[in-house]
């Protein structure tokens, strides 16, 4: 069993920067690759990006690569999510999921946090 708690999502301008946090909490976090996914309003939720177990392979959806970096720190068992050059369309909820075998499609993943609200005012 993980918890997840999201933290870190405001009301940002577009063009700002934000990082989001996702604390993890039960089970060996080292264990699990984390991924980040986010869902607007009437849209279904999507990949945003995930991070193997030791950091080493990253992955991205086409849409945010270049611009958001995701990291993990397994002492402190988080996650991150650090977002650059934001746009409207950036805006949703955003979550973390932990899963041994987590990919980009969100029925991989067995966790889930509660997510939390990014706002990018044009």
């Amino acid at each position: 069993q993980v918890q997840l708690a999201e933290s870190g999502g405001v009301l940002v301008q577009a063009g700002g920067s934000l990082r989001l946090s996702c604390a993890a909490s039960g089970d060996t976090f080292s264990r699990y690759t984390m991924g980040w996914f986010r869902q607007a309003p009437g849209k279904e939720r999507e990949f945003v990006a995930r991070i193997s177990w030791t950091g080493g392979r990253l992955y991205y959806a086409d849409s945010v690569k270049g611009r958001f970096t995701i990291s993990r720190d397994n002492a402190k068992h988080t996650v991150y999510l650090q977002m650059n050059s934001l746009k409207p369309e950036d805006a949703a909820v955003y979550y973390c999921a932990a899963d041994r075998w987590g990919t980009g499609v969100t029925g991989t993943y067995a966790y889930w946090g509660q997510g939390t609200q990014v706002t990018v005012s044009s």
